[in-house]
Order: structure tokens, then C-alpha cells, then sequence
């Protein structure tokens, strides 16, 4: 069962959930607008709506204005922060595997004259966990963001340029 009263609305010591709320509290005040501008076509200017009408402007004038700061100022920072923190990382990782791989392609190249077999399945594990750790933090954090963030036509653009690389016409 559900309480009667309404949810109180998050703090400061819980941001995301502030923002989310004021989503909400934005959808409401655009629907009041919406229904401002109905009612002022249909039956003129009306005390009621005047007042309606202030409230409104002072919502978007005020808290609307200050969660786009929030926004800007302090999330996206953080986001794009983290962002690149982690693609900094990917190319480190990028950079290592390559190595790691070059070892490993020398010795694939001839396998019949590998001498030392036990280095080279160190090698060859090394460079799966290696791999396995990269494909984790992509799979786990860049890949979810670059669902959320790119359009349709990124993603295609995207894809053109895979299949270019790879020689294959679209």
C-alpha cells in the first residue's frame, strides 16, 4: 500500500535524485504552461491565469535556470571528466595490448620454433587477461555511455567508418 503523502523530495546529500525531482517539477510546469496558453486562447486573460502565469515564469525564470547550472557547470564536467579518464585508460590499455600482441605474433608467425613453450603460455595468458579486463571496463562503462549519448546518425556514421576500415561497402 502506498502512503497518502507525498515522497519527500530528495536533498543536496542526494544530487542525482535533486535533478531527477526537478525533472518532474519541470514536466509539471510545462504542462501548466500548456494549459496557460489553452486557456488564454480560449477564454482571454484572467486573474487566475495571471497568477498561473507568474508562477510559471518565475519557475523557469529561477529553479529551471539554476538546474541547467547544475547541469553544465557540475554534472557534465564530471561526466566528460570521466569520460575521458576512462578513454585515457583504454588507450593505455590499447597501447599495452599491442605490445603484448607484437610478443605473441613474433612467436605465432613460426610456432615450430618456439623453444620456450611455458613463455610463451605465460605470454599468451597474459594477453587474455589483458583483453579480458579491457572488454570489461568497455563493455561495463564506455559502451552503456556511448548508447546514451550518441544519435542515430552518429551510430551510422560509426558504422560507415568500421566498414570502411574494413573494406566492406555498405
Amino acid at each position: 500500500m502506498s502512503s497518502p503523502f507525498p515522497q519527500p523530495a530528495p536533498d543536496f546529500s542526494d544530487p542525482l535524485g535533486l535533478l531527477r525531482a526537478c525533472h518532474g517539477r519541470i514536466e509539471q510546469h510545462s504542462q501548466l504552461l500548456l494549459q496557460l496558453a489553452q486557456q488564454l486562447q480560449q477564454q482571454g486573460c484572467s486573474a487566475e491565469l495571471s497568477q498561473a502565469a507568474d508562477k510559471v515564469y518565475r519557475y523557469f525564470s529561477t529553479a529551471v535556470r539554476h538546474h541547467h547550472e547544475d547541469e553544465e557547470r557540475d554534472l557534465f564536467p564530471r561526466l566528460t571528466q570521466l569520460a575521458a579518464e576512462q578513454l585515457n585508460t583504454l588507450r593505455q590499455q590499447h597501447q599495452q595490448l599491442d605490445a603484448q600482441w607484437a610478443a605473441v605474433a613474433t612467436l605465432l608467425r613460426h610456432p615450430a620454433t618456439i623453444e620456450d613453450r611455458a613463455e610463451f603460455v605465460r605470454l599468451g595468458e597474459a594477453l587474455a587477461s589483458a583483453y579480458r579486463e579491457h572488454i570489461a571496463l568497455e563493455e561495463a562503462e564506455i559502451l552503456p555511455l556511448a548508447e546514451q549519448i550518441l544519435d542515430r546518425d552518429q551510430l551510422k556514421a560509426l558504422g560507415q567508418a568500421m566498414a570502411t576500415r574494413r573494406g566492406v561497402p555498405l
